[in-house]
């Protein structure tokens, strides 16, 4: 009972990182469309500099979330292979004790690279979607001060 408890967990679990890394996929997506939108009949001037830079950041901020889900993908094919082996059941490692730990601690330590990539890279796509944020809102300012003047 408690091991079906602890998998109903980290079901709900991954399936809350899964929302947010897709929400701010979407989040991203949608301001760079957005932005174009807004620039559409606009001149190129370097008053479109902090413009360029949030479309920039929120590409690599997309780019980083794809990336993070690369390496979850990754994470969770190498657990299942590990299961497999340190059941005996892969052909290729077969049965024999030594051949299995030595394979099981192979991917322990891909799974383990995989996460920490996994988790930097959610990180990154949360930190680049803010500060694509931030130079929108720069370039927004500019752009209210232009029309002041």
């Amino acid at each position: 009972m408690a091991s079906e408890q602890l998998l109903e967990i980290y079901r709900q679990l991954r399936t809350s990182q899964e929302k947010y890394i897709y929400f701010i996929l979407a989040a991203a997506a949608s301001a760079v469309a957005f932005a174009l939108v807004r620039t559409e009949c606009l001149p190129l001037s370097p008053r479109l500099v902090p413009w360029g830079i949030a479309l920039l950041l929120w590409d690599l901020s997309f780019l980083c979330g794809c990336q993070h889900l690369r390496y979850v993908c990754s994470t969770l094919f190498a657990n299942v292979q590990l299961l497999k082996i340190q059941r005996g059941q892969d052909p290729t490692v077969g049965p024999h004790p030594d051949i299995i730990s030595a394979a099981s601690e192979g991917i322990r330590s891909a799974i383990e690279y995989n996460s920490e990539r996994a988790n930097t890279l959610a990180k990154a796509q949360l930190y680049l979607f803010f500060a694509g944020a931030v130079a929108y809102v720069i370039w927004h300012l500019l752009q209210m001060h232009a029309c002041a003047s």
